[in-house]
């Protein structure tokens, strides 16, 4: 099973902020056990969702081509839930840098439903030069897939 949470990529303001979508459905795989008769998206795989949007922002955001670097998730901050997500729940979740340091960047998220929170918290990601092509491959195949329709389509590194 693949952990691929976001859907699409509504948004990229590059060095700011990116917005995504995930949908909820019944036919995701864990749903059928979390929990029984109440299915409900695991709060793990919700920091998952963010932290592959904070992911996507940082790279889209700090890369140069000829010094591709990628964002690892190092630390997770401050994360609250504040009511979980159902099948049929259309998720939006936003990403904004907040601090950068030498080979660090820390970014806020948070998941809405219907404009209401959901979920938030402070991730911190390390940026790290990779010597795999299959790694690159496969990020700028997902990436071209999230952001396909947006009006302004970055270059994905």
């Amino acid at each position: 099973m693949r952990y691929l949470m976001l859907d699409r990529i509504t948004e990229l303001q590059k060095g700011k902020s990116a917005t995504a979508v995930k949908c909820v459905t019944l036919s995701e795989d864990i749903l059928h056990d979390h929990f029984p008769d109440l299915p409900v998206f695991p709060g793990a795989l919700l920091v998952e969702a963010m932290a592959q949007l904070g992911g996507f922002l940082l790279e889209m955001s700090l890369n140069r081509p000829g010094q591709v670097r990628r964002a690892l998730l190092a630390q997770i901050d401050q994360a609250k839930f504040y009511r979980p997500a159902e099948p049929g729940d259309r998720m939006v979740l936003h990403a904004e840098i907040a601090e950068q340091m030498e080979d660090a960047v820390k970014v806020n998220v948070k998941a809405e439903l219907s404009g209401e929170k959901i979920s938030t918290a402070k991730l911190t990601f390390v940026l790290k030069e990779i010597a795999s092509g299959r790694i690159h491959d496969q990020r700028r195949y997902f990436y071209t897939l999230w952001t396909r329709r947006l009006s302004s389509i970055p270059e994905i590194l």
